[in-house]
């Protein structure tokens, strides 16, 4: 029973703490609900103003519809691999753009089919020549933590699993502006192209429900604990002690009583 009373005082306070944790879950996802639904729908601006040379882009600013003029570099293009689209498993293909200045954004043109097999490369739609505008949800870099992808070697040439800006940054000839862009459109448009990404909307999954959940195990756990505790200070358990004083080592009655009538049954039988 000890051991019985240690696990409920070690699971009640767990419980707690799991529906507590929960309920900031959902809080936390229901900010980041608001703030999708707030930067899409805000106007656009121009990369400059929320992104910069060397400088991730601040998670508040996420989606943020952001608009860019240069040229495409398809030299150093590259292939996001595993990515979805609406015909299964395919690659992103993912294109510098160098502005005037000679700073590149990093944009993803969208989902393209993978080959017949994963080490394929597969023929990526060709870019507009000269200058072109684009508009774009603006996101941060993708890393290890914040992806739960692991980069592979051997890849063949041109294909990453995700888009690390800070690496990157070392391997193209000219500074890019921190974070990528996810396309919107662009002008002139090309034809064909690649597909278009759709918007990953927010929700607030099914945390509040599982903060109320691990919150009524925590009753029930209470309400048990109380109810086998009262059960046991109802009905004790019996050890015995009546019944062996009862009676004596070889066997026989030891209250007077009982002795007597011992006796008297004696007498009659030996009477008849």
């Amino acid at each position: 029973m000890l051991a019985f009373h240690a696990l409920v005082l070690l699971i009640v306070p767990s419980f707690i703490w799991l529906g507590f944790w929960q309920l900031d879950r959902a809080e936390q996802r229901a900010a980041a609900v608001d703030l999708q639904r707030d930067n899409v729908a805000a106007e656009p601006v121009p990369v400059e103003e929320l992104a910069a040379v060397g400088a991730d882009v601040d998670p508040g600013d996420r989606w943020r519809t952001v608009e860019a003029e240069g040229e495409w570099d398809t030299d150093h293009q590259l292939l996001l691999r595993n990515r979805d689209g609406s015909q299964g498993v395919g690659f992103h293909v993912l294109t510098p753009l160098v502005t005037e200045d000679g700073t590149a954004l990093l944009v993803n043109r969208g989902w393209i089919e993978r080959g017949e097999t994963a080490q394929d490369t597969p023929e990526v739609p060709p870019v507009p020549q000269g200058t072109i505008e684009v508009t774009g949800r603006l996101q941060f870099g993708e890393t290890e933590e914040n992806t739960g992808l692991r980069e592979h070697g051997g890849l063949p040439e041109g294909q990453i699993m995700f888009v690390d800006v800070d690496r990157l940054s070392d391997e193209l000839p000219y500074p890019i502006y921190g974070g990528y862009v996810e396309l919107i459109e662009q002008d002139p448009a090309p034809d064909p192209a690649p597909e278009r990404l759709a918007l990953r909307e927010e929700n607030q999954g099914m945390s509040a429900s599982y903060a109320f959940q691990w919150w009524v195990f925590t009753i029930v756990v209470v309400v048990g604990w109380i109810v086998l505790i009262r059960r046991e200070l109802r009905d004790p358990p019996q050890d015995g002690t009546g019944d062996e004083a009862a009676v004596g080592p070889e066997g026989e009655p030891e209250d007077d009583t009982e002795a007597e009538d011992a006796s008297s049954d004696r007498i009659q039988r030996t009477q008849n």
